[in-house]
């Protein structure tokens, strides 16, 4: 369960949010041009409670990830690790148990909760100090060390597998939901979640020509001058795909999650449009700093300067919200009917 470094962090949700609000919130070089207005726009700030929250029916007992039974007997002081998990919790309608947040839950019901971790590890002090009678993390986090001391101290900790994929929405949200007694709101919720889905898939338009436009996921801090291009593992392909676009990076070959950007590479992947979050686009000063990467220029993408921009902390989140996420990555990507 030891967090990995930058390209291995990027596969999961979490990491990929703690790296780009660890790094992205100071020392960028000027801010990025507004995307037009998108639906989930006014909404991407904030979560979207259950109407009718139910009643935790506890003890439970639960699988964690790690193999270990976990056994949860009361919900009312509730620590979740990662942005997307604390997504889960406040839409389940459980917000008013939650404790305290992880530097990625970025909505604005968490922003006041203290936080709990240190640049991207926990700090297993901080968490115990608020007398938590649920825990709950990913594999991706960390470090090991404090992971173990939690659950030395006696606190129920439940580990979730990461979301990578459309395919995971369901089953995090039926975890969470098993784990705080709520198997009925998770069932609700799922759906939810998947008719939002499907209904933002249905209305996606045909592409002029028929031919499927072709988007880059590139991951940029300016700041760190850190430029690279997403593969098949980056976790951008499942939304790309779902939006009806080809994902370029993982076409052109790069089976791994993140390789640094070259202009071959970009040549090869040939993107129509570019995806990017949008504290990365600031630390590059916007388009006008994006196009100045090494072989973005010369791509279709950087001479129809078309970009993508979604919030850092919700794009790979998987979650309540991604139905907002491939609605604005539609609207954007089809804005000129292209």
């Amino acid at each position: 369960m030891r967090r990995s470094r930058l390209a291995g962090a990027l596969l999961s949700v979490l990491a990929l949010a703690l790296v780009t609000t660890g790094c992205g919130d100071s020392g960028t070089s000027g801010s990025a041009p507004k995307a037009a207005p998108h639906a989930g726009a006014a909404s991407a700030d904030r979560v979207e409670p259950l109407s009718t929250p139910a009643r935790p029916e506890l003890p439970v007992t639960v699988v964690s990830a790690d193999g270990k039974r976990v056994t949860v007997s009361s919900a009312d002081r509730i620590v979740p690790l990662t942005g997307s998990l604390s997504e889960i919790v406040f839409t389940l309608g459980l917000g008013d148990r939650v404790v305290a947040r992880d530097i990625t839950a970025t909505f604005e019901q968490a922003a006041k909760l203290p936080v709990v971790t240190r640049a991207h590890d926990v700090s297993a002090e901080s968490v115990l100090s608020l007398k938590p009678t649920l825990v709950i993390a990913d594999t991706t986090t960390g470090p090991v060390e404090a992971i173990g001391q939690i659950r030395d101290a006696g606190v129920p900790l439940l580990v979730v597998e990461p979301a990578k994929s459309l395919a995971d929405v369901g089953r995090r949200i039926d975890t969470v939901a098993a784990a705080l007694g709520l198997p009925a709101s998770g069932s609700e919720l799922k759906k939810r979640t998947e008719e939002r889905i499907a209904a933002v898939q249905k209305d996606i338009p045909t592409p002029e020509g028929g031919k499927k436009p072709r988007v880059a996921f590139l991951y940029v801090r300016g700041s760190a001058a850190v430029y690279l291009l997403g593969g098949a593992d980056s976790g951008a392909s499942s939304l790309l795909e779902a939006a009806g676009a080809v994902d370029a990076g993982k076409e052109s070959g790069l089976r791994k999650d993140f390789t640094p950007i070259t202009s071959e590479a970009l040549a090869k992947a040939a993107p129509d449009a570019i995806l990017v979050m949008t504290k990365g686009l600031a630390s590059v000063d916007g388009m006008d700093g994006l196009v100045k990467i090494p072989g973005v220029a010369e791509t279709p993408a950087g001479m129809d300067r078309r970009v993508i921009s979604v919030d850092d902390g919700v794009l790979l989140n998987y979650g309540p919200r991604t139905d907002q996420v491939l609605k604005s990555i539609v609207e954007q990507l089809y804005a000129n009917g292209k």
